[in-house]
């Protein structure tokens, strides 16, 4: 039986489209920024307070905008899955920096995010909704 992680991830995106990706210390697989929902906390708080922690970026909760939910296995945590409350943030041009345990982020084009090794989460929802969702917007 596979055990579940519940997160809360932010799709975060710049003027120009590109989408905010990071890699955690210690792994090769590249996400949405976020993280665990503690208990007696909810998903927006959640990711308010793991967008400060891992990359300074203060997010007021008015600014996100509820995605849905979804689902694939964990990058970093054999047997089990995660089941992500996604939210939208656009952040402009606001400087973002990697701290805690975040060794590395990059901004991809959602279009085409080139050869980076993806957490299934971020390579097979997240990045195909958005490019779904932006098709059927007209851009």
């Amino acid at each position: 039986m596979l055990k579940t992680i519940r997160i809360a991830a932010a799709l975060v995106l710049r003027e120009n489209g590109d989408a905010l990706l990071v890699r955690k210390r210690g792994t090769t697989a590249f996400m949405q920024p976020g993280g665990k929902i503690e208990p007696q906390e909810t998903s927006e708080k959640a990711l308010v307070r793991e967008l400060f922690e891992e990359l300074r970026l203060v997010a007021d909760i008015r600014e996100l905008a509820f995605l849905g939910q979804f689902q694939a296995p964990a990058a970093n945590e054999p047997e089990h899955v995660v089941i992500a409350d996604l939210f939208r943030l656009h952040v402009g041009d606001a400087a973002i920096i990697a701290t805690a345990e975040i060794e590395e982020i990059r901004w991809v084009s959602p279009v085409d995010p080139g050869d980076l090794p993806m957490a299934p989460l971020t390579e097979h929802h997240i990045l195909p909704f958005h490019r779904q969702q932006t098709a059927s917007a007209g851009g």
